[in-house]
């Protein structure tokens, strides 16, 4: 038989003997399987953990550094367009002082005013010096970010708020002064403040004060404080030399267009960041900033272009600002949609402030500190109360309604509350401190500094060299 006959006889056996081996042979038993101890289940949620830790930790420094993005070059840069150029190096370094002397007392008592164990209005002194402030988490405040990071995380808001007073007053105060104001004005105003409102056991904390109070990311301690203590400055100092009689135009808008667009990019580490974790109410208070943002711009553009015929780069700006102030203190407890009305309300509510009632009054807010600050602030906290629901952030629990949206109008009332005590303790700290630096050190240039400017007379440099 010829070998090619052979070879195909034999293809079908060796073709069916692998079939029928697996016919005959039982089915091989798998490998057994040892059961879940609870030492790996256990491994397997700290693993979980530490993941949720590193993404929280790493978005809180990132929203940290945001936050101070904000004071510089945002606020710096923002602020120092708006005056004369005479006076914008003096401006940019007030700014830039708070970033120094700020965190100084911060560390040494500032942190423990706020956020120590105390009474109803201001922290304890546990941790001067930073004492016990370590690398783990202080659950009091953030359950999976090192305390550190927390208290460089509040050190930023505790930076800018003294900061923005700075606008009020432009062009006319000693920098010696403003810094021992501003110093004791961060240590009695701004602490105090900050540990009712967010501290442990404070008067107007949301989870377990005597008037919860809801302020997600500084509405009452941060600009409503900054902007009222402003308005009480300016009063207090007097206008500047020639106002209103002189014009004084911004000398740069597009330092102040550059800055105003740093204070919305950092606006997002401000109220997302106040979320203290990488989770979805994160998004929630990013995505409301934005939101409120835009449409103060759109609102203030409106009423300024009805009132002045022309809509200008200043106003869009200062609307995008009005929006962020305002959207702070609601950011983490509303709707997308209630995010835009905020904004809109502010835009018009704001520019009203400034063209209207700062005119009427004739005060000189330099740089429009109050109808930014304290009026916008005002609004967005009592709005908060108005349009805060529990499919947001269920503060209060579950099923417990958290503002009037939900049917708690009572929420209201404590944020007027809340209002209110921002303002007292703003107006009558500030005016306290106000008269003792000014008998210390005296407040205001001489009118021949000030007619020189704050460039010249207060750093004995310029801002621009015209000559070279």
């Amino acid at each position: 038989m010829p070998r090619r006959t052979v070879r195909l006889s034999l293809l079908p056996a060796l073709i069916a003997f692998p079939a029928f081996a697996l016919a005959q042979s039982p089915a091989a038993a798998p490998a057994a399987q040892a059961p879940v101890t609870q030492a790996q289940i256990a491994a397997l949620q700290l693993a979980v953990q530490n993941a949720q830790a590193a993404g929280d930790n790493a978005w809180m420094l990132v929203s940290a550094a945001l936050v101070l993005l904000m004071t510089g070059p945002g606020l710096a840069l923002f602020y120092g367009g708006l005056v004369r150029k005479k006076n914008i190096l003096g401006t940019m370094m007030q700014s830039f002082a708070m970033m120094g002397l700020v965190t100084v007392l911060w560390a040494i008592v500032g942190y423990s005013l706020a956020f120590g164990h105390g009474n109803a209005f201001v922290g304890g002194f546990e941790h001067v010096f930073l004492r016990g402030v370590g690398l783990t988490p202080n659950t009091d405040y953030a359950a999976t970010i090192p305390e550190q990071t927390y208290m460089i995380y509040q050190l930023m808001f505790a930076i800018i708020t003294p900061a923005l007073i700075t606008g009020a007053f432009a062009e006319r105060m000693k920098f010696s002064a403003m810094a021992l104001f501003l110093s004791l004005w961060s240590l009695f105003v701004y602490c105090p403040m900050a540990h009712m409102v967010w501290g442990v056991g404070g008067l107007l904390n949301a989870t377990g004060g005597h008037i919860p109070s809801l302020d997600f990311a500084g509405g009452t301690v941060v600009h409503v404080t900054s902007g009222v203590s402003a308005l009480v400055t300016c009063i207090y100092l007097g206008k500047r030399m020639g106002y209103p009689q002189t014009n004084m135009p911004p000398h740069s808008m597009v330092l102040s267009f550059i800055g105003a667009c740093l204070l919305w990019v950092g606006w997002f580490g401000f109220n997302a960041g106040s979320a203290l974790a990488a989770t979805p109410l994160a998004t929630s208070a990013f995505v409301n900033t934005h939101f409120a943002a835009a449409s103060a711009a759109v609102g203030w553009t409106i009423f300024e272009w009805f009132h002045n015929g022309k809509p200008t780069a200043l106003g869009a700006i200062s609307g995008a600002v009005a929006g962020l102030v305002a959207i702070t203190p609601a950011s983490g407890f509303v709707q997308p949609f209630p995010a835009l009305l905020i904004g809109i309300i502010a835009g018009f509510f704001c520019s009203f402030m400034v063209f209207k009632v700062k005119s009427m009054f004739r005060y000189d807010d330099s740089l429009d500190a109050f109808g930014v600050h304290g009026a916008g602030g005002t609004l967005g906290a009592l709005l908060t109360g108005l349009f805060a629901t529990r499919a947001i952030n269920a503060v209060y629990g579950k099923d417990v309604a958290t503002g009037a949206i939900d049917g708690h109008w009572g929420q209201v009332l404590n944020q007027l509350a809340g209002v209110a005590i921002a303002w007292g303790i703003s107006i009558v700290g500030t005016l306290v401190l106000l008269f003792v630096v000014d008998r210390i050190v005296g407040l205001r240039v001489s009118p021949e500094h000030e007619s020189a400017g704050l460039d010249l007379s207060q750093h004995g440099e310029e801002g621009y060299d015209l000559n070279s």
